[in-house]
């Protein structure tokens, strides 16, 4: 019901949160702010005050604004009743009538994720935007479900209390974002745009989904020939691994693993490249391609010895797929431009950018 809880003094400095799902940035509170200049006095905030994703319902009470925020409609009654019973929590354990006396409100920097006085020789912030794709392919290579769950990580290294802004060439890809604290809220929400303090060394700036299946690019094929006769001891494999869409980056690091019939007793392939192994107990058979080189696609064919006797398996075995291309975000998404304010030296900066599989199956 309610995703967080910021608690705000007289003077406007958020001095306590909680967050009970995922951390829903303290820039939030700038439409709360907004709403407590329009009113001519504490009281006359009002206790519900929509914006674009969320709702924020509030109780004044103590010298302290209890602030809820909530993402889905719930009766403002009962989250308000709510607010009261915290309110009465903290009375009844502080022993007394001022909460707002006894809270630690000025013992807070104003920037908690980052200390004050920090000092760098080689000033520096580095970027990683790693995205990881799932996909399910049918034996025709037409795509079933694909999506993509991206990240990106931060390594922050500034003297002083930098101020950071970066932005994309197509920020609308990213859907179901979760930011960093740091992060200001209302600012990606009017121009998408990620600006921030950043918090000192490495961090998570921010998460985000991308499911629409005609904006994921699936980077790899497998073209196979996996077939069992009736009555035969044998059966054929053959599968060959390729690039699709990668924008000329290299796929590298590449792994198939498969589940064979429990019928299978034994394989006998050739790889064109890489190594490969089965094992008759699990009937596991794993092949570790490496890299792909688009010139000669590597290609693991051979035969399968079945139980004599034994009938057709019910179905082909699935094919399993790890790989990873480096600078590539196969969404799409491009860093446009880094820029720093506050401070007066030029930082070295660096973008990077990483796609890999996650769940990535191709049926036969």
């Amino acid at each position: 019901m309610i995703h967080s809880l910021f608690l705000i003094n007289s003077s406007g400095d958020i001095f306590l949160e909680k967050h009970w799902k995922s951390v829903v940035s303290r820039s939030v509170c700038d439409y709360f702010f907004e709403a407590q200049e329009r009113a001519t006095e504490a009281e006359n905030v009002p206790p519900v005050i929509p914006t674009p994703h969320h709702y924020l319902l509030s109780v004044y009470r103590h010298k302290i604004f209890f602030v809820a925020v909530i993402q889905t409609e719930v009766p403002p009654l009962f989250v308000i009743e709510f607010l009261h019973r915290v309110v009465d929590t903290f009375q009844d354990y502080f022993g007394v009538t001022n909460v707002g006396d006894q809270l630690p409100t000025g013992q807070l920097s104003v920037v908690p994720w980052r200390r004050t006085g920090v000092k760098y020789t080689n000033n520096e912030a580095y970027f990683d935007v790693i995205e990881e794709i799932d996909a399910i392919i049918d034996k025709s290579g037409s795509t079933i479900t694909a999506e993509i769950q991206g990240v990106i990580d931060a390594c922050v290294k500034l003297t002083g209390m930098p101020d950071l802004t970066l932005s994309f060439m197509n920020p609308r890809l990213l859907d179901d974002v979760s930011f960093h604290p740091c992060v200001r809220f209302k600012r990606w929400e009017s121009e998408r745009t990620l600006s921030f303090i950043p918090a000192d060394g490495s961090f998570r700036l921010l998460s985000y989904h991308v499911s629409a299946q005609n904006l994921v690019a699936i980077p790899v094929y497998v073209k196979h020939n996996i077939s069992f006769r009736d009555s035969s001891s044998l059966g054929r494999f053959e599968i060959t691994v390729g690039p699709k869409q990668t924008m000329g980056k290299t796929i590298e690091g590449v792994m198939v693993t498969s589940q064979m019939p429990k019928g299978v007793l034994n394989m006998s392939l050739t790889p064109s490249q890489g190594t490969h192994t089965f094992d008759p107990v699990t009937k596991m058979l794993t092949w570790d391609v490496g890299k792909i080189n688009p010139q000669k696609l590597p290609s693991l064919k051979g035969t399968m010895s079945l139980q004599a006797g034994a009938s057709k398996p019910d179905e082909n075995p699935t094919i399993n797929l790890q790989f990873k291309i480096q600078q590539l975000a196969i969404s799409g998404l491009k860093v446009n431009r880094l820029d720093m304010y506050g401070e007066k030296y030029k930082p070295f900066k660096g973008i990077k950018y990483m796609t890999k599989a996650g769940k990535f199956q191709v049926r036969t």
